[in-house]
């Protein structure tokens, strides 16, 4: 054991004796042949890193594996397992689908679920799962809660597709209502990545039987340095991040661009570039970024980009725009903020949580206002983007380890009442 290593493991637990948290790392797993990550899949993985720093001696792994297989995953193949997520996200070559092939195979070779050990006496299992994943199957669930003898703790993205069905997938909605049924009626206590969850989540419980929830906003690490390459878009530009789907409303956008185009001509109007994959539903949107010919050099659509080339992207932005109808917290605007580069947004109360009264915000619907805003900022020098950067001095962003301070909390409380909910 290495010196840094037998030095964390002396540091006092935040957890009573005999408590074991087992972490599900079902959708780190089922991603293994996809070069880049969602932002669950970056919870997850933080989740991981951050409990082995905080209660290495009392925390084990397990999963569903992609072949429907259940049970405990040896922590050194975790370890391994971790470092070459991570680095897979960080590089900036993307791997081929050969390359991706074998270093899954590898990966899942190695985290073979081995069997659950039964807990020794005086052992109270905590089964952690900060992903959605195999929620909407209940009945895997309460196997694998069963398999550990663990009450069953979970983090809340949003109720989005229930909110709001006509952003989500056909069907979305009720695959989500499965999902947030089964945390209703398995799980011993929820976290929350906002307060705006957290009110959409109570309105959803059954008042007869109520779960704890705990607000824990996810935390904001800064985004890794990009070189000293110039973006690949001219300046000056703005940046929209995120999946290319109707919530996220690229079409007020695309609109606006167009609109500026056409009466402020090409010379006078900056860019936007688009960064996220194509998503759902987004017709109307795909057909604008492929066949309007008035954006076609202004508008700039990236996918896959490393996070270094994003990192570069934001810090030379005139502003990040996140004109959403929804969200769950808003974790682009924190990242951008962290960085120093301003952010335009929708007046959302999720946003809100993210940003504090750092952000310029602006109703979703209201067209007028995100023109003048874009405008302002797109000038040099602009008064708006300077009194925003001003602001910035006073910001103090959410951190993991106070989001995970908040989920061992949580456990403590449950295990101080005994938890009758398993």
């Amino acid at each position: 054991m290495s010196t840094m290593a037998a030095s964390r493991d002396a540091q006092p637990s935040p957890l009573p004796a005999g408590v074991e948290i087992i972490l599900d790392l079902s959708r780190l797993l089922s991603r293994t042949l996809h070069a880049m990550p969602t932002g669950i899949d970056r919870v997850e993985l933080v989740y991981a890193r951050q409990l082995l720093a905080t209660i290495p001696g009392q925390l084990h792994f397990a999963a569903i594996n992609p072949f429907g297989f259940y049970g405990r995953l040896p922590k050194a193949a975790v370890l391994r397992f971790l470092d070459e997520t991570e680095a897979r996200w960080a590089s900036r070559e993307t791997p081929g689908k050969a390359a991706l092939l074998a270093a899954a195979a590898g990966s899942l070779t190695r985290l073979a679920p081995r069997r659950v050990p039964r807990p020794a006496p005086g052992i109270r299992r905590y089964y952690l799962q900060a992903s959605p994943h195999h929620l909407h199957r209940p009945e895997r669930v309460r196997a694998k809660l069963r398999a550990e003898q663990a009450r069953f703790l979970c983090l809340v993205h949003d109720l989005i597709p229930i909110e709001f069905p006509e952003y989500a997938r056909p069907n979305g909605a009720a695959i989500h209502r499965r999902r947030i049924n089964t945390m209703a009626d398995c799980a011993a206590g929820l976290i929350a990545n906002s307060r705006a969850t957290a009110d959409s989540m109570a309105r959803f419980l059954d008042v007869g039987h109520p779960v704890p929830i705990r607000v824990a906003h996810l935390g904001c690490d800064p985004l890794p340095g990009g070189g000293d390459a110039p973006p690949p878009i001219p300046h000056p530009y703005f940046v929209m991040l995120g999946t290319i789907e109707p919530r996220k409303n690229h079409l007020l956008l695309l609109n606006l661009w167009r609109h500026m185009i056409e009466t402020l001509g090409p010379e006078r109007t900056p860019h936007l570039a688009i960064v996220g994959r194509r998503g759902w539903e987004n017709e109307n949107i795909i057909d604008m970024l492929d066949r309007c010919d008035a954006i076609r050099g202004h508008v700039h659509e990236l996918a896959g980009l490393s996070d270094q080339s994003v990192s570069a992207l934001l810090r030379h932005a005139r502003a990040l725009l996140l004109p959403s109808f929804a969200e769950g917290f808003g974790m682009p605007v924190t990242e951008a903020l962290l960085g120093g580069t301003p952010v335009i947004c929708s007046d959302l109360p999720a946003l809100r949580e993210a940003g504090g009264d750092i952000p310029d915000f602006i109703d979703p619907l209201d067209g007028r206002s995100w023109l003048a805003a874009i405008a302002d900022y797109g000038d040099e020098p602009s008064p708006a983007r300077a009194r925003q950067i001003d602001r910035l001095e006073g910001w103090t962003p959410p951190t993991w380890p106070a989001h995970i301070a908040t989920v061992l909390e949580l456990v403590r409380d449950i295990d101080a009442d005994g938890g009758d909910r398993a």
